[in-house]
């Protein structure tokens, strides 16, 4: 099993946010977890992502503790072993999308041509290798994405956290992206928990986890 979630609770201040929630994700499983606003998905992807520490309960992620984790060692485990999409992509507007994809890699300490080498390579997998050199706003919201996507993967990540990854874009954008996703599972076993209110992207998933008032249901 590639990630444990046992009995996770969080609040802030007085308001309980999760309320003793457990899943646990396989290798190459793509996970969508949907549910109203304010239900507890985004503080549990937070948490997977180790961004945000559970009041109780445990997470482990491809054989580790990650609660067991701090500073530097939890800095470095969640550079190396989870990739982020967000909603608005967040790529750094001064840099081009070679650049953008390396930071990551770069943070981890990997050579910088080796980093170049790669993210040339994932950005021909994804169908824009003519973006290399161009900046985000020299591209569409859906080649933003795309590199987006490449960013997440540059240190071959066990795991790929996407928050709303689709809720930026277009419906054909969004469905390339959900396609993507799908690719990479396949050809690779790359491992995806998705927060979406998208229900195609959600139909297409190998498991749907519902969240109501800060529990699975």
């Amino acid at each position: 099993m590639l990630v444990r979630v046992n009995d996770i609770h969080k609040s802030y201040g007085k308001v309980d946010v999760l309320k003793g929630v457990s899943m646990d994700v396989s290798a190459s499983e793509i996970i969508s977890i949907v549910g109203a606003s304010g239900a507890g998905k985004t503080t549990l992807l937070q948490i997977l992502g180790t961004l945000e520490s559970p009041d109780k309960g445990s997470v482990e992620i491809n054989g580790k503790a990650i609660h067991h984790l701090k500073g530097k060692g939890l800095s470095s485990f969640r550079n190396k072993e989870i990739g982020f999409i967000f909603q608005f992509h967040n790529l750094l507007p001064e840099f081009n999308a070679v650049e953008n994809i390396s930071l990551p890699g770069m943070i981890l300490g990997t050579p910088r041509e080796e980093l170049y080498e790669r993210a040339s390579k994932l950005l021909n997998y994804l169908g824009i290798s003519n973006r290399e050199k161009h900046k985000p706003s020299e591209m569409s919201g859906g080649e933003q994405q795309r590199v987006a996507v490449a960013r997440a993967l540059i240190n071959n990540p066990a795991l790929v956290l996407a928050d709303e990854p689709s809720g930026n874009l277009d419906s054909e954008n969004a469905k390339e992206l959900h396609r993507i996703f799908f690719k990479l599972r396949d050809e690779f076993g790359q491992t995806f928990v998705i927060v979406t209110h998208n229900s195609e992207l959600a139909g297409m998933s190998d498991r749907v986890v519902r969240m109501t008032d800060g529990k699975v249901v």
